[in-house]
C-alpha cells in the first residue's frame, strides 16, 4: 500500500513539474497565470465530471452542508495556489518560483500541529530552519543580493496556499469523503473563481491568434499538470501522512528545476544549489519523522 502510494507522489511531482514547460510556451502566447489557472481548473472539471457520469455517480453526492464548504476552501486554496505560482515563475525564475512554493512543508507542519494535533519535535524544527535558509538562498534574499519582492513574495503565498490545500485534504480524507468527490468539487470550485478573472475576449484573441498552438497547450496543462497529478495526490494522501506527502513532492520542485536548465538554460549559481541542498534536507528530515510517527 505504502509503495503504491509513494509510486502516486512521485508520478505527481514529476507531471507537476512540467507546468514550467507550459508556462513557458503560453506566456508569450499573451495568456495569464489566472487564464492559466482557469484553463487548468475547466479542462478537470470536464474530464472528471465525464468520467463521474460514467462510473462513480456516487461521488456527486454531498451528504453535509459543511462539506460544501470544505470544498469550496479547496478549490478556493487550488487557485490561490496556481495563480501565484505562474505569475512567480514569469517574474523570478522557475527555479525560484517552483522552490519557494515548495516551501510549503513549514506551513504544512504548523496547520497541522495547530489543527490536526500532530506534534512539534527537534527534528521537525531544525529541518524547518533548513527550509527557511534554503527559501532564502533560492530566492536570492542571502547570498547574490539580487531578488524580486513581488515574485519571491507571490512563490511564499504559493506556497501557503499549496499548504492550505493539503490540510484541507487530509481533513476531507479522515471524514471518509470520496478522493474523487473531493477533486472534482475542488475543480469545480476552482474553475468558477478563476472564471471572474478569465476576460474571455482577450482570452479567444489568444487562442485565435495560434489556434492549433494554444489548443494543445492548454489542453496538455490541464490535464498533465492538474488533473493526472491531483488525483494520484489525494489518492496517496489518503495513505500516507500530510506531512510525508507534502515532503516528498519535492520531486516537483527538482523536475521543474532539471527542465527550465535543459530546455530553458536556466543557471543555478552557487547559493541556488545551497539552497536546493537545504530544502532537500528538510524535506527529507519532515518526511521521515512524519513516517516514524505513522
Amino acid at each position: 500500500m505504502k509503495k503504491k502510494a509513494l509510486f502516486y507522489i512521485i508520478m505527481a511531482g514529476v507531471l507537476w513539474g512540467t507546468s514550467a514547460i507550459y508556462v513557458h510556451y503560453l506566456a508569450p502566447l499573451g495568456f495569464t497565470s489566472i487564464q492559466m489557472t482557469a484553463v487548468r481548473a475547466i479542462v478537470s472539471v470536464l474530464c472528471l465530471l465525464g468520467y463521474v457520469c460514467l462510473r462513480a455517480r456516487k461521488c456527486f453526492r454531498i451528504e453535509r452542508p459543511i462539506h460544501l464548504l470544505l470544498y469550496a476552501a479547496i478549490g478556493a486554496s487550488l487557485f490561490f495556489a496556481a495563480s501565484c505560482y505562474y505569475s512567480s515563475m514569469q517574474i523570478t525564475s522557475v527555479s525560484t518560483a517552483v522552490v519557494l512554493m515548495y516551501a510549503a512543508p513549514i506551513y504544512v507542519v504548523f496547520f497541522s500541529v495547530a489543527f490536526l494535533n500532530e506534534r512539534m519535535n527537534k527534528a521537525k524544527f531544525v529541518a524547518i530552519t533548513c527550509m527557511l535558509i534554503g527559501s532564502l538562498l533560492m530566492s536570492g534574499v542571502l547570498g547574490n543580493g539580487s531578488w524580486n519582492f513581488k515574485g519571491v513574495l507571490l512563490g511564499i503565498l504559493a506556497g501557503v496556499a499549496y499548504a492550505s490545500y493539503s490540510v484541507l485534504t487530509k481533513i476531507a480524507m479522515k471524514q471518509k469523503l470520496e478522493p474523487l468527490s473531493v477533486s472534482l468539487y475542488g475543480y469545480l470550485f476552482m474553475a468558477l473563481i478563476a472564471v471572474f478573472g478569465l476576460n474571455p475576449a482577450g482570452f479567444a484573441a489568444n487562442v485565435s491568434a495560434n489556434p492549433t498552438r494554444s489548443v494543445l497547450l492548454l489542453i496538455g496543462l490541464g490535464l498533465c499538470t492538474f488533473m493526472f497529478p491531483y488525483i494520484l495526490y489525494t489518492l496517496a494522501i489518503k495513505m500516507l501522512p500530510v506531512g510525508t506527502c507534502s515532503a516528498l513532492s519535492i520531486i516537483e520542485p527538482m523536475a521543474a528545476t532539471v527542465f527550465s536548465v535543459l530546455f530553458f538554460h536556466e543557471r543555478l549559481d552557487l547559493f541556488s544549489i545551497l539552497g536546493i541542498v537545504f530544502i532537500v534536507f528538510a524535506t527529507i528530515l519532515i518526511g521521515v519523522q512524519e513516517e516514524d510517527a505513522a
